[in-house]
């Protein structure tokens, strides 16, 4: 029976087909398990990057903010220390144009209190505050024996006073220098030293100079008074601190 025998030879040849079916399906499966798995792996390397990555990322930008807040900060107090200097210097600046100022004044009421000194040696005072200065001189120098120096205009009356100081004073000798004079009195239409009146007394070997020149009592008076004389004009500034030289 043909029909049979063709019957047997499929139903012999299907189960190896199956198998090759089965195996294809098993094959398929193991690629679907290993691309699965490949592509969670993937999955995971990629999250795990990126958290590395965000994580490096605002690592640095931490990094550059406190770079930036440094910077800031540097350049801030920079600014800061620039204002405090700038600040104290034109500070500095004010004070100094202030004393300034009234150096200026101070000097300028000495230069006046100088000129109303001219008329003193043409009041009857002046023989007697000769005599006076010429005495204290000798004291000063602590001699016996001085030179006068006096100027031109005063030769007259310092004699005088040299003759009554001797008198006054058991010993003394005085002898007036008629080599070199005193500068005359100031003038406004005329420059160059000047001297309101006064006598030098001088050392017998004119290495000592005792200066009794108005101008240099009423200079020893002004420096001695100085801190009175400006707290009187302009007040007392504790904030403002003025320097004066001692006269001795």
């Amino acid at each position: 029976h043909p029909t049979t025998y063709a019957q047997k030879g499929r139903e012999a040849q299907q189960p190896a087909v199956m198998n090759e079916a089965e195996v294809d399906r098993q094959i398929n499966q193991m690629v679907q398990f290993i691309k699965q798995e490949a592509e969670e792996k993937a999955n995971e390397i990629r999250v795990a990057a990126e958290e590395e990555f965000n994580i490096e990322k605002l690592q640095m930008v931490e990094s550059e903010k406190q770079k930036i807040r440094k910077e800031f900060e540097r350049k801030e107090s920079q600014v800061e220390v620039k204002k405090k200097i700038e600040y104290s210097t034109q500070l500095n600046t004010m004070r100094l144009k202030v004393l300034a100022a009234r150096d200026d004044a101070i000097q300028g009421m000495l230069a006046e209190s100088r000129l109303s000194l001219t008329t003193i040696s043409s009041s009857p005072q002046y023989s007697a505050l000769l005599v006076d200065l010429l005495i204290q001189g000798a004291q000063k120098l602590q001699v016996k024996a001085a030179v006068v120096r006096c100027r031109a205009l005063d030769v007259k009356m310092v004699k005088a006073a040299m003759s009554e100081a001797e008198s006054s004073v058991a010993g003394l000798k005085l002898t007036l220098d008629v080599h070199v004079n005193l500068p005359p009195p100031p003038e406004s239409t005329r420059e160059g030293a000047s001297c309101v009146g006064g006598v030098y007394v001088i050392s017998m070997d004119g290495k000592i100079i005792c200066d009794q020149s108005l101008d240099a009592r009423l200079s020893v008076a002004f420096e001695r008074n100085q801190p009175e004389i400006r707290a009187t004009i302009f007040g007392t500034n504790p904030n403002l601190m003025v320097k004066t030289a001692k006269a001795f």
